[in-house]
């Protein structure tokens, strides 16, 4: 009998469905894959509640969620809820409604727990190795930094500064003018003191970006290349080089939204986030001297399954 397990993500910007069937010899076959733009955190975030419009949206997803579920005869279902969720005034009476409306049970995870299950999804997307290396996990309300190797996490720690309130916060003008640009990476430097104590004790050499912006990212960079191998579906591990990082970061700057939309391989929900987070992979680049990028497609969700294919 093959198990089949489905896990959801419900992130700040983008929820997460995957099915998959775990065989016997413990290989496994994703059945399904959907990642869609709920935008939870939309015209919320800053303000501590999830926003009526919103709110709708994400209970319209998880009831077509749950239908899918049904569909494919799932064994278990694991719903994680992460920055937007933990931090709204309305986050309990959400989890509620969820659970009344569509049976889901949905576990509101702490900043910490979120950075221990994305090591783990990162770690079995096979990027890591002995080298000491800086997980990223960008999400939209909170974004994960966790120093590690293929053996274990000698640091980590969530900070609430996700793409969606890195935008509320610095991207008032399109294209992102240059005092824009200035006063996040300021802030940046003030808010990510404990990861920069953190960095100076283990001093960790390579940069993994784990899923989200940095999918895209690649994305973009095959289809300049002429490369067409990561679609429809990534492979769990890839290399950015940096000099090609910077290539995007800087077209990224320069263009307005409708621009940044015609770049081949950009996702429309990820086109004003993705400055706001470039900036940020820009900063950590520079401050931390930081030389390889690799890239993880896999990020939370495989961390859950990870953790339960383990028990």
């Amino acid at each position: 009998m093959n198990n089949r397990l489905a896990l959801i993500d419900m992130g700040t910007n983008t929820f997460h469905l995957m099915i998959t069937e775990v065989n016997p010899d413990g290989s496994r076959r994703d059945l399904v894959k959907v990642k869609l733009p709920v935008r939870l955190g939309q015209g919320g975030i800053s303000q501590g509640a999830i926003a009526p419009e919103p709110y709708a949206r994400a209970l319209a997803t998880l009831k077509d969620f749950k239908a899918q579920i049904e569909a494919h005869g799932v064994s278990a279902v694991r719903a994680m809820a992460t920055s937007m969720v933990r931090n709204a005034a309305n986050g309990a009476a959400f989890v509620q409604d969820i659970r009344e409306q569509t049976g889901i049970e949905v576990e509101v995870i702490s900043g910490d727990r979120e950075a221990e299950l994305i090591y783990f999804g990162v770690r079995s997307a096979g990027v890591l190795d002995e080298q000491k290396a800086l997980i990223i996990d960008i999400g939209g309300g909170s974004v994960e930094f966790i120093i590690c190797n293929k053996r274990e996490i000698f640091w980590k720690r969530s900070f609430e500064l996700g793409a969606q309130r890195l935008m509320d916060r610095f991207f008032q003008q399109d294209p992102i003018p240059a005092e824009s640009i200035a006063a996040e990476k300021a802030f940046l430097q003030e808010q990510l003191q404990p990861l920069t104590e953190a960095i100076a004790i283990h001093k960790p050499s390579v940069l993994v970006g784990s899923s989200g912006t940095f999918d895209t990212l690649c994305d973009i960079d095959a289809m300049r290349k002429g490369d067409t191998s990561r679609f429809p579906l990534p492979p769990p591990a890839s290399a950015l080089a940096v000099t090609d990082f910077y290539q995007i970061y800087a077209d990224l700057l320069r263009k307005n939204h409708d621009e940044r939309l015609a770049i081949p391989g950009m996702l429309e929900m990820r086109v004003d986030l993705i400055v706001v987070a470039g900036i940020l992979i820009d900063f950590v680049l520079q401050q931390y001297q930081l030389q390889e990028i690799r890239v993880s497609a896999y990020a939370l969700k495989e961390g859950v399954l990870q953790e339960m294919l383990n028990r």
